[in-house]
Order: C-alpha cells, then structure tokens, then sequence
C-alpha cells in the first residue's frame, strides 16, 4: 500500500558482476537488520548485469525477504523493449517492489529520450499485463520552477526520484526546496516521491572527474529534512557507489573497482554510518524518535587537511569547502558530557538524549588520531579512538573520502 514508509539503498549491479549468492545474500541481510527494505538495482547497458547476477539477486532476496526495483542508468544505451525485457522476467517475483499495486521502475537521467520512449516501455510492458510505476530521477530537474515543466514534458511519469542529495558546488547546506517542488508534482501523478539521503559525495578519476561536494554534516541534516518532507520513498545513495564515496555497505574486496579509487577507498570503513541510518530510519518509518539502547558515537575524518599538497591525482572541484575536522554524532539514552579530541585541539559538549552532533578541528601536529570520551557527573561511561591518523605531509593521493569509526567499536 502507498501509505507505507519505504527505505531503499541505491546498488551498483555493475560491481556485483564478481558476486555469488552468498554476497548477495550477505549484503541485503545487513542492510535488512537497519530497516532498508530493499535496493535499487542501478542498471547500466552491460550484459554481465543481467546474467546471471539478476538471477542470483531475486534468489537472494526472496530468502532473505528482500525488495528490488531497476533504476536504469540512462547514460548508457538502451532502447525501450530490452528495458521492457529486463522489468517483465522478474515481475512476477515476490522480491519485486510494487508502488500502489504496480511494479516500480526508476532511473537515473534518461529525460533525453523523451517521452515517447517512456510512454513506449510503459505500453509493452500493459501489453504483457504487467502496469509499472514510472518514477525517474530525469538529473536536469533540480531548478524547483522547473517541476510543473516536467509534468507538462513528460506525461507518462508517475511520480519522480530527486536525485539531488548534496550541495550544488556551493559551501552551504542542502535545502529542501527542490524537494518540496517535486514532491507536489509527483503527488499530483499519484507517485511515489522519492527523496534521496546521501552521506558525502567525492570522486577522483582520470577522464571521469575529480570534485567533492560539501557534505560535512550531511548524514545527520539529510535525513532531518527527509524526516520534514516525508517521501513516499527515501533512497540512500549509495550502498556500493565506492568511486563517488557514498558507500555505506562494506567494502567487499572481490568488486574490481580499477586502478585509481582504491587509492581513496581501501582502509576507509563507512559501516558506522549506518548505525545512524537505523536510528533514522526508524524515525521516519514510526513517526516517533527512537530510544536508544545502546550508546555510542559515530565520527569521520579525512585522513589529511585540504591544503595539503599530495604526488598524485587532482585537488579536486570544491576542495575548499570542506571543513579540517573531526565530526561526530553522539547517540545517547541520556545526557552526557561529550569530549571530542585530537592532538592539541579539544571541544567538549553537553549532549542531551537522542543525537546531537559536534566537531573539533584538526591541529597542527603531525600524525594525530581522534580521542572520544562519554562521561556523567564527571565519571567516564566509554571511550576510544580512531583508526585512522590525520597527517600534515605525506599526501600519495588527494583523497576526501573520511574514515568513518565508532566508539565502544
């Protein structure tokens, strides 16, 4: 039913071409036991991602009790009946999503082709008996005067997927305008509205660019809007995205991911952050803000300060508007005096129950690794450190993907 509160994770099935069963079966059980009720299968034009890793994906999420729904990348070729193809053979599967009765499909871009190609993959599909819910995320859509636009461009949508989770190559917070726009023109088709939660955005590739959007705090204040706008749908981009850095599933070590994002990726854990995801999640699918059981706090870092001047790769776009710090969440069941430290640098804070956030700035010492601390009247109840040492020299890569940790681990 439509009224429901759905979490799903956006997944790269072009790196799960080295997966068996069990990795499927692994990595939508994690994603289960925080609330994600399943993943959106991002769809490239290649044919490893339709044989045999589909096959293996429904088997796997009918055991596990698992969702799945396409999101065609439209960057890569497609005509209309091999995407009419792909949604009909499993759409009779248990595992596959249905939005008011009807089977969901979504993409990225794809406005190019115009709606007649859409209207057309919706007919074939009738055609066999099997109606879908079209809900894009067409990219060039994120100006809000632009949504009635695309109701009046493209009559087939059913509802839309904002795409947009991060800043705008500006050094300011996300708003939820483009939200609230698109949400009323999706509603107005009958949906879903989808809204994207994303906890950072950075990429550093030969020939497929080099930026990082200012996501400092983003984990936290994203799904505080998603909690505000109330989305038929939140998608988190992304579970397996490891080049672009949003990647909040385990870093599997077979996914081949070339030569380059390693050199960002390997040795900086994101798993932490969900732990965030399930407090949220659970806020959002209730209504009502979770208790919490079990203390912690969750925290990331770069590994250097943005300044620094590394022997290889590019200071990427944007480079400027991330702060040098350690951020962190304390998640706690009652009040508590917060101590967030590194090197010379200390802040403290009186963190209430539930969530609140705070940040340290990076010193000016050399090879430096974060302390947290968690005490009441003014007795220690846990602490720890990170895993990671931020350095002041010795740059190999320009790298702003954080390290991600917690504290009791």
């Amino acid at each position: 039913m439509a009224s429901a509160k759905y979490v799903f994770a956006h997944f790269m099935a072009q790196n799960s071409y080295s997966y068996s069963q069990s990795d499927w079966v692994n990595d939508m059980t994690t994603a289960k036991n925080i609330g994600i009720d399943g993943f959106a299968l991002n769809m490239a034009g290649n044919d490893y991602e339709v044989n045999p890793q589909l096959g293996y994906a429904y088997a796997a999420a009918e055991q596990v009790g698992f969702q799945l729904f396409y999101s065609f990348d439209m960057t890569s070729t497609w005509d209309a009946n091999t995407i009419a193809g792909i949604v009909a053979q499993y759409a009779s599967s248990s595992s596959t999503f249905h939005y008011n009765s009807k089977v969901l499909v979504s993409t990225y871009s794809g406005e190019s082709y115009g709606d007649s190609f859409w209207s057309s993959v919706k007919s074939t599909l009738s055609g066999q008996g099997i109606d879908i819910a079209l809900a894009p995320a067409f990219t060039s859509y994120r100006d809000p005067s632009q949504a009635s636009n695309l109701l009046s461009t493209f009559p087939s949508i059913d509802g839309f997927y904002n795409w947009w989770s991060w800043p705008n190559d500006v050094g300011t917070n996300l708003t939820t305008d483009t939200d609230v726009a698109y949400q009323a023109a999706a509603q107005s088709r009958g949906g879903p509205y989808i809204m994207a939660v994303s906890p950072w955005q950075f990429k550093n590739l030969d020939n497929l660019g080099d930026w990082v959007e200012y996501s400092d705090t983003l984990w936290d204040y994203r799904w505080q809007q998603a909690l505000q706008v109330q989305p038929d749908i939140v998608e988190i981009v992304t579970w397996n995205d490891y080049p672009e850095s949003h990647y909040i599933g385990d870093i599997n070590p077979n996914v081949d991911i070339g030569t380059q994002a390693p050199l960002y990726v390997n040795g900086f854990d994101h798993a932490a952050w969900r732990d965030v995801a399930q407090y949220y999640i659970s806020w959002y699918k209730t209504g009502n803000q979770p208790t919490i059981s079990n203390e912690e706090v969750v925290f990331w870092y770069r590994a250097f300060p943005k300044d620094i001047t590394c022997s290889t790769g590019t200071r990427p776009r944007n480079a400027d508007f991330p702060a040098d710090a350690v951020f962190a969440i304390a998640m706690l069941g009652s009040p508590a005096t917060l101590t967030l430290a590194i090197g010379s640098q200390e802040t403290n804070w009186s963190a209430p129950a539930g969530l609140s956030m705070g940040y340290v700035p990076f010193p000016v010492e050399d090879a430096q690794i974060p302390y947290i601390e968690v005490s009441r009247d003014g007795n220690k109840v846990f602490d720890g450190y990170g895993s990671v040492y931020v350095k002041q020299s010795g740059c190999d890569y320009y790298n702003f993907n954080p390290f991600v940790g917690k504290v009791p681990n």
